[in-house]
């Protein structure tokens, strides 16, 4: 979403690779249409629009998805940044910037999400949709916070796989925070399994791997990649 027709032709022809669906708005309005339309794997939100503010929609999508989300800003105040992030925004760029570093960043990002929109998780007892932050173990609604959100989704996508706790780390705090207490990944890690393994004696599914990481296991049947 870029309301600067140039620019946003140059990020559009920037991102495209033949095989890749780009859709410019230069609106709120049109965006908001857009979005009512179908769903997307990577959001990129002008921050001054004519008719409002890209943080505006940010608000609005975060109330639904966890779709990545990119701020393009010409203000590089420390407050204008920080809105953004506490908005949801996953990433910042600060007008003006190298159209390579910006498909750089998208790569990332999309990267970190991980495979998007292919439906939900499905394993025994749980469901999780991450499009829509509808989270369920045994049919009943789990809330989950955003962090929490994001670390689910690395480890499912990933089930079967050992990661370690700098790689997911660096694949779960991606607000630009310049460093991240190794602590945070081990208490976020408590406050999810207590949410979804808080029966005794019930299978562990988000298990520690001593020396190494953390790994979601592999499910006997029924899995889907999320």
């Amino acid at each position: 979403m870029e309301d600067d027709a140039a620019l946003g032709r140059g990020i559009s022809m920037a991102l495209s690779d033949g095989q890749t669906a780009l859709s410019h708005c230069r609106t709120l309005s049109q965006a908001r249409q857009e979005l009512e339309r179908g769903s997307f794997d990577l959001l990129i939100l002008d921050i001054n629009l004519p008719d409002g503010s890209g943080t505006e929609l940010l608000r609005e999508v975060r109330l639904k998805s966890s779709v990545p989300v990119i701020l393009l800003t010409a203000n590089d105040l420390e407050t204008d940044i920080v809105c953004g992030l506490e908005s949801g925004a996953d990433d910042y760029i600060t007008k003006p910037f190298s159209l390579a570093v910006l498909r750089s960043r998208v790569k990332v990002q999309l990267r970190r999400a991980g495979p998007a929109h292919a439906g939900a998780f499905t394993q025994d007892g749980f469901y999780f949709d991450f499009d829509s932050m509808d989270f369920r173990k045994n049919g009943q609604s789990v809330e989950l916070s955003k962090t929490e959100q994001k670390l689910l989704r690395v480890l499912v996508s990933n089930r079967g796989v050992t990661l370690s706790r700098a790689e997911l780390v660096d694949r779960v705090w991606t607000d630009g925070a310049q460093y991240v207490d190794e602590n945070a990944l081990s208490v976020t890690v408590k406050r999810l399994r207590g949410k979804l393994e808080d029966e005794p004696g019930a299978p562990k599914y988000l298990k520690t791997v001593y020396g190494l990481g953390y790994v979601w296991s592999a499910p006997e049947r029924g899995g889907e990649a999320p």
